[in-house]
């Protein structure tokens, strides 16, 4: 079973690739200041992953008004990321997860949808999960069809409350 509502978000930390370098990016970064909204998108290049990350792009400046952080995961490798980024300017942040910590973490390996139609194994399924300025989560969206955007609405909702 995926995290579920009330418990808390898991002590991670997972690699962004920055013009910098490397660099460590919590999950609880924004407990206690605000809301914080963890996305699992199954792999960067695709149609539905990057539409959705451009989607939270343009609503960043509105969340960020709600003291809301978004971070996105997928398993792909940080200088993968970093080339997905620059191409699709994607400007939430967005971290590797490419020894699979955080999918077993939230629990949301994908063993059915991505395998039967790619053949690849051990990708996250499209998750969204809002946790309140106390680090617990308040919201908790895991999609069977990858090919299925999250309710914006709903993640929205869960951060004004």
């Amino acid at each position: 079973m995926p995290l579920k509502v009330g418990q808390p978000l898991p002590e991670i930390s997972l690699k962004q690739k920055t013009d910098a370098g490397l660099v460590e990016v919590s999950l609880r970064r924004n407990v206690g200041k605000g809301s914080t909204v963890i996305l699992f998108v199954p792999l960067a290049f695709t149609g539905v992953c990057t539409d959705e990350l451009c989607k939270f792009s343009g609503l960043l400046e509105e969340y960020k008004s709600l003291k809301a952080d978004i971070i996105a995961i997928s398993v792909d490798s940080p200088f993968a990321q970093e080339a997905w980024v620059k191409a699709n300017a994607i400007s939430v942040t967005l971290v590797s997860d490419f020894n699979r910590v955080a999918v077993k973490a939230f629990k949301v390996k994908d063993t059915r949808v991505i395998p039967e139609k790619t053949g690849l194994l051990n990708v996250a399924k499209r998750s969204v999960f809002v946790a309140d300025k106390n680090g617990n989560v308040v919201h908790s969206e895991v999609k069977r069809d990858p090919a299925s955007m999250p309710n914006f609405a709903k993640i929205k909702k869960a951060i004004e409350a």
